[in-house]
């Protein structure tokens, strides 16, 4: 399981290709002492190569299931999360016959857009900032937009001991404006309204890359189109899954 040849596949990855969940959350996992290769306890860069068995909580892997891909839209209340004992969690709103898990957040108090898959292999090539794939915002603030606060945005905003990357902003009227980020910092429209002294009131995303939300009702998801799912993997085809050395 140790030997790095090209028969071999990381760990994390092969996790993630069966759709138990991304990369993210397979290293967490493996971080936490929950998965085995030929019942030996693995630990982060491990490799598996055929005929290996991996088990996680000493349960066997089943192999990979048919991909699923859904658009959904988040209702305000709703949590981004795989933990079921958190009330309002994201996974048991959908309650989906099959395992799957979000690609890319959007907090409690947020709407719009959020991709659903059990395909583990597309998340961080979507979610990478250097891959450069589109998030697009309709965000409404408590006070009159200006000239200076639209330009402050465009040139980006120093939160989280970095510098939001340079965006496309544009006013829709005097308290909504349209923002399209490929950067996901955790809450970072609503820290970089924050630092332009602005609350957010409302922020509904409403596309992802070449997904739009549409007319897609408040709580409601949809399979994506085979159009859709072809396009997003030409679309991701030579992006990195490796994921962000900083995200914070």
């Amino acid at each position: 399981m140790q030997t790095d040849n090209k028969d071999s596949i990381s760990l994390n990855k092969y996790i993630a290709d069966t759709g138990r969940c991304s990369r993210r959350e397979a290293d967490v996992l493996i971080k936490a002492g929950k998965v085995t290769i030929n019942g030996v306890v693995a630990r982060a860069g491990n490799r598996v190569q055929k005929g290996d068995e991996v088990q996680i909580e000493s349960q066997p892997l089943q192999s990979k299931a048919k991909p699923v891909y859904l658009a959904f839209h988040k209702p305000v209340g709703i949590t981004c999360t795989g933990d079921k004992n958190v009330r309002d969690n994201i996974i048991d709103f959908i309650n989906y016959p099959q395992r799957i898990f979000y690609v890319g957040r959007l907090d409690k108090m947020s709407e719009g857009l959020i991709l659903m898959t059990n395909d583990g292999d597309i998340v961080n090539k979507i979610l990478r900032a250097s891959n450069q794939h589109e998030k697009e915002y309709i965000v409404t603030v408590n006070q009159t937009i200006t000239k200076e606060f639209i330009k402050a945005l465009r040139a980006g905003v120093p939160i989280l001991d970095t510098v939001t990357k340079r965006c496309f902003v544009q006013k829709m009227d005097n308290y909504r404006f349209r923002i399209i980020l490929t950067q996901g910092l955790n809450r970072q429209i609503r820290r970089m309204c924050e630092y332009l002294g602005y609350h957010v009131n409302r922020l509904r995303r409403v596309r992802v890359m070449h997904i739009s939300l549409g007319k897609l009702p408040v709580g409601k998801w949809r399979h994506l189109t085979q159009q859709e799912v072809k396009q997003m993997h030409q679309m991701i085809k030579d992006s990195s899954a490796d994921p962000e050395v900083v995200q914070k």
